[in-house]
């Protein structure tokens, strides 16, 4: 059987003896580099996949955007205002951010796409928003956190905030479609709540899950044939979500921050109304899979599995892995789940 076919059977929800594994890193030395229309950024991500794929062997394919983080819409980048919201347009189609991604996933989708099921990866509209603010200087010079800058736009007027996202979606909607048409078997959506008390879940239902909702479908329009999407719920340093947001999301499978969060992998599967899931190790430094013995973390693996039981399952971490682990660790994790 072939990896492609495995995997094919995890994600039908089918009971395997051998579970397969779905780790990932990044592999620019700066993932939040901007490093659309560098070569030499785009050339390093794709040199890490393979020697990663080489090395591993991996089951399934995350493919990195590192380098194309940042969303090259200058309206979106320099709005300061809710007014200013209002005015942001769409790069279009054509754009060479769009062009460049979709060779790049083709690039990818090529190497590997024959032998295991590839996942591009995406950030939500929300998400995408953060990220504008992080690699701006002019922001971070305002002292105040992406999520409450977000916050503050949408109490101040959440039309000009939905206007923005459903613009950015629609574009992010594009872009899903063209890496699915490459090759791509789904996307990998990164999402998060607006860490702020005062974006409720009526506020996240009407202003950040439909940008989402959209992205989602825009992967599901290139073909007629099945697609399936990863519903990724980041919990990336140290952010905390309301999970219950994230239950009608229309992926088929969801990854989530099972440590950090305190959602194991059976009560999240349970949440999530039996969709395949991946996850189970914590992704960071001071986690058992970063610093953990062969015996603990085989042990954590035979634990997990028993949780969270054998159907519809691909061992995986909370998030993307650090750059130096070893991926020794990753084979113990892979004889353990046999």
């Amino acid at each position: 059987m072939s990896k492609r076919e495995w995997v094919m059977q995890a994600l039908r929800n089918e009971t395997l003896e051998k579970i397969p594994l779905g780790f990932w890193f990044h592999f620019a030395a700066d993932e939040l580099i901007d490093g659309f229309g560098d070569p030499k950024v785009i050339k390093q991500n794709i040199e890490g996949h393979k020697k990663f794929f080489h090395d591993f062997q991996p089951d399934i394919v995350k493919i990195m955007t590192d380098g194309f983080f940042i969303y090259p819409n200058r309206e979106f980048q320099n709005a300061r205002t809710a007014a200013d919201l209002r005015n942001v347009t769409s790069i279009g189609a054509d754009h060479p951010w769009i062009r460049e991604q979709a060779a790049f996933a083709k690039t990818i989708t090529s190497l590997f796409g024959k032998e295991v099921m590839t996942f591009y990866n995406i950030f939500s509209p929300a998400t995408t928003f953060k990220f504008v603010r992080l690699g701006s200087n002019n922001f971070r010079a305002l002292n105040i956190s992406p999520d409450t800058l977000l916050a503050d736009l949408i109490i101040e007027d959440k039309e000009a905030v939905i206007h923005a996202l459903n613009v950015v979606a629609g574009d992010l909607s594009l872009l899903a479609r063209r890496v699915v048409e490459e090759g791509a078997d789904g996307i990998y959506l990164s999402t998060q709540d607006v860490s702020d008390s005062r974006i409720d879940s009526s506020l996240h239902r009407e202003v950040i899950a439909p940008g989402d909702y959209r992205v989602l479908e825009g992967a599901k329009a290139a073909r007629t044939g099945r697609v399936f999407n990863i519903l990724h719920v980041c919990g990336y340093e140290g952010h905390r979500n309301d999970m219950s947001h994230f239950v009608e999301y229309p992926a088929e499978i969801i990854n989530w921050a099972a440590v950090f969060e305190g959602l194991p992998l059976g009560e999240g599967k349970k949440l999530f109304r039996g969709k395949p899931i991946i996850g189970g190790f914590d992704n960071t430094s001071a986690g058992l899979l970063y610093r953990g013995s062969k015996a603990e973390i085989q042990a954590e693996t035979r634990r997990l599995l028993a949780g969270a039981g054998r159907a519809g399952v691909i061992l995986g971490a909370d998030c993307t892995l650090p750059r130096d682990i070893s991926l020794e660790r990753l084979r113990w994790v892979r004889e353990a789940a046999l």
